[in-house]
């Protein structure tokens, strides 16, 4: 037979040159990145104009090909990790977490089955307790699984849910939550084969809170019809503004009731570190079920989303599964094989950047920024507050802040206000400078920043303000 060729591989010295230029580039990009323009924008058209070709039949260089993607690619990709990326839910990452992926993806660990690598296997058992405990969930018959994020572990959740609550007859089955809850619980009921009429959206009040008393009204009235409430979703952080439902009293509800109590913390969730945090998310350990994202508010690089559980055997009962293929590598009872705990067999390593992280800094270091971000919204709000421009249409909230430009001596109508905030948000966006959107609140298009990057500081803020003030001087001369 004729020796094989294509091994797809290169010379030690040719993947040392490679790897330094690639830690090279990324040392860089961090140590610059703040001096850089955080948005990137680009059209199709201009996207195919760099991008499009058949795929080649013969290589290129890899140092030529290694330099196109990172003049044009890296170049044209949004920095969530920036200091003035403030909309949707930044990504603020940290370095160490970005070389324990880089360790994780080059030995090339699966993370699925404790046969294939009990280290890999053993360290989400430990994070996995570490998180249990910083969340009050019993660390022995407590579990957990990490995920792509938090859409993949609302729909592990929720399968979990539908499975222990209904069984295989899920016909009659309800589901409530809130109109902030996230979209990928909707997105995930819908996958899991759930009726629009089964689904029930419960209006909030005027703080965008859980109305638990229209809550009570459509249990009981769900009962009354024959039909079987079987789970309840919370949020613990909303998008919108930060918002954590009442938790203490809809555990209390879902417990009369029997009903799966699952808390969507993606976003706020690890707020608990700090002493405000603490105070806002009372009752969080009565869930069922967790969701945490830990690339957002725990700093680390996509993609690590967590789904905790009271019970572990809730996630084996509900995915566990004996292919034949598998049957001599199913170990004993005290080796986990994650495959058997979600959705996913194949899995990638994404403990080891939790882990590495966590052990680097310590976990009071972690704490101390989620703190400096709840304070710094905090100190944003009350200058808003001060200001002759600027209104306050919700107040910081887990490092979430909802406002608009609306100066006192002017008097223009809610349309005009509308335009105005729109225009801002536009502007700021194609300016490149910084990353502001708008949300709508009662009806209301306003600006919004989430402030969770630990590197995002009083004088970046201040700046894209200054930015701000002088869109809206520009649209002012139009109204």
């Amino acid at each position: 037979m004729k020796k094989n060729s294509a091994r797809l591989e290169m010379s030690k010295e040719a993947m040392k040159s490679y790897g330094y230029q690639i830690v090279d580039a990324l040392v860089e990009h961090h140590a610059t990145q703040n001096e850089k323009l955080p948005v990137a924008l680009g059209s199709r058209e201009e996207m195919d104009s760099l991008f499009l070709e058949e795929a080649p039949e013969e290589g290129t260089d890899p140092t030529q090909v290694l330099n196109f993607v990172l003049e044009k690619v890296m170049t044209t990709s949004t920095l969530m990790s920036h200091p003035k990326s403030y909309s949707f839910v930044p990504g603020p990452s940290n370095y160490i977490s970005a070389m324990a992926d880089t360790l994780a993806t080059g030995y090339n660990i699966f993370s699925g089955g404790w046969a294939a690598s009990p280290a890999a296997a053993e360290l989400e058992i430990v994070t996995i307790q570490w998180l249990l405990k910083i969340f009050g969930f019993p660390k022995k018959k407590g579990g957990g699984i990490f995920t792509s994020g938090g859409s993949m572990a609302n729909l592990t959740a929720l399968a979990t849910a539908r499975r222990i609550k209904c069984g295989d007859d899920f016909s009659k089955a309800v589901i409530y939550l809130s109109d902030q809850a996230h979209s990928s619980n909707i997105k995930a009921i819908r996958v899991l084969g759930f009726k629009k009429e089964q689904i029930r959206i419960i209006p909030t009040d005027i703080e965008f809170k859980f109305a638990v008393n229209k809550l009570k009204n459509c249990i009981a009235k769900d009962r009354l019809e024959g039909l079987h409430p079987f789970c309840l979703i919370a949020t613990s952080g909303t998008t919108n503004t930060g918002t954590v439902d009442p938790l203490i009293e809809l555990a209390n509800i879902c417990k009369k009731e029997d009903i799966w109590f699952h808390i969507d913390g993606a976003y706020g969730a690890a707020a608990i570190l700090s002493q405000k945090g603490k105070q806002l998310l009372k009752g969080i350990e009565k869930a069922d079920s967790l969701t945490v994202d830990p690339h957002k508010w725990f700093y680390q690089p996509y993609e690590m989303g967590c789904l905790l559980v009271r019970n572990h055997k809730h996630l084996s009962h509900t995915f566990t599964e004996k292919p034949e293929y598998l049957r001599d590598i199913e170990g004993n009872t005290s080796e986990i094989n994650f495959y058997d705990h979600g959705i996913q067999l194949t899995r990638r390593f994404r403990a080891l950047k939790f882990y590495m992280s966590l052990k680097t800094f310590g976990l009071k270091e972690f704490r101390d920024a989620i703190t400096y971000n709840i304070d710094l919204a905090e100190e944003v709000e009350s200058k808003l507050r001060r200001s002759a421009f600027w209104e306050v249409v919700f107040p910081a909230t887990l490092a979430v802040i909802n406002f608009r430009y609306n100066p006192i001596e002017k008097n223009y109508s809610e349309k005009q206000l509308d335009a105005l905030n729109q225009y801002i948000s536009e502007k700021v966006v194609a300016s490149r400078k910084a990353l502001l959107v708008t949300t709508l609140l009662h009806g209301q298009v306003v600006l919004r920043m989430c402030l969770i990057n630990p590197r995002t500081t009083l004088e970046d803020i201040q700046e894209t303000f200054e930015l701000c003030e002088h869109f809206a001087k520009e649209k002012e001369q139009q109204l």
